[in-house]
């Protein structure tokens, strides 16, 4: 049985930096996701903004979890439901513009926290995409530049809670789905499981790790990079004990960032007959909303099809 790939950034730092790239080069390549350890987070900043999300989710979300699962009669389920998540969640945006300061039910300590904590990861992707350029033979800041569009990348964070299932064989925490960003940092719960991906056909856990962040692969990425590294299909699964949190920040492309496979990777895979299309991020968004729980490939043939419609050579790819 293989292992999950866990990446100690600090060895990048000293004589281990190859057999580091390599590990992150293979983890792209044939897993879609890593957990990275010594990434440069505070520790302590980590232990704050987890006490904190655990808090406010006692003081103010379990209620109405409580009261949703209820009214919808999903504690008494005699089989299995498919049109919805055993999760309680919600969003922040940080960039273009925060709101941090809008979301109401937030604590001064919680809002400054997160801040704080938003700030390290953004510099931690930025740094992840330039690690990922090197494997890949970009020039540094091409994957940043491919994501600013006009304004910059878009940078949000869905905080969730995974509350105890009483029947987790009907119900998924979170139906299997492929992230439609960027690349994706997560935050998870230490103690409580239930994140899974699928590798060679079966589900595999992400195993919890204290202080660790998960990265893993968007669909944006497996376009620039023409299909070198690959989105994943991952599920969490609801546990009858234990509340699981996970904060997922997603560093994606700016709205109107055109996305379309890196040039020199595609003249590299020349051989390749599937080439992805190009396309504005926001469009794709606008497509995936109704279709995350399906299939990736029909969204990217669906791209291509608006791509043959619209000229985009006519829109500025800097």
């Amino acid at each position: 049985m293989e292992t999950f790939p866990v990446i100690d950034m600090e060895k990048l730092n000293g004589g281990e930096r190859g057999a580091t790239m390599d590990l992150i080069k293979d983890a792209c390549e044939n897993w879609g996701f890593f957990e990275l350890v010594n990434h440069g987070i505070s520790h302590d900043l980590m232990d704050t903004v987890e006490k904190l999300t655990k808090d406010h989710y006692r003081k103010c979300m379990e209620k109405r979890f409580k009261e949703m699962v209820e009214s919808r009669g999903l504690d008494a389920a005699h089989s299995e439901i498919n049109d919805m998540d055993w999760e309680s969640t919600f969003f922040l945006r940080h960039l273009p513009v925060s709101n941090i300061s809008e979301i109401p039910d937030l604590d001064e300590d919680y809002r400054k926290a997160m801040k704080e904590f938003v700030v390290d990861l953004e510099k931690l992707a930025e740094q992840l995409l330039d690690l990922l350029c090197e494997n890949l033979g970009l020039e540094k800041g091409y994957l940043k530049n491919a994501f600013y569009g006009s304004k910059g990348p878009t940078f949000g964070t869905k905080v969730s809670n995974y509350p105890p299932c009483p029947k987790p064989e009907l119900i998924k925490g979170l139906r299997a789905h492929t992230d439609a960003g960027g690349i994706i940092l997560l935050f998870q719960d230490d103690k409580v499981s239930g994140l899974q991906l699928l590798k060679d056909g079966k589900w595999v856990d992400v195993p919890p790790m204290r202080h660790s962040i998960v990265i893993n692969i968007g669909d944006q990425l497996e376009v620039i990079t023409n299909g070198k590294y690959k989105s994943v299909l991952h599920r969490v699964i609801a546990q009858p004990d234990g509340n699981r949190m996970s904060i997922a920040s997603f560093y994606n492309p700016g709205s109107n960032a055109v996305i379309y496979p890196a040039p020199t990777l595609v003249e590299k895979e020349a051989e390749k007959s599937q080439v992805y299309p190009k396309f504005v991020f926001e469009d794709y968004m606008k497509l995936y909303a109704g279709v995350k729980f399906l299939a990736k490939e029909p969204r990217f043939e669906a791209m291509k099809a608006v791509e043959s419609t619209v000229n985009l050579a006519s829109i500025a790819t800097v």
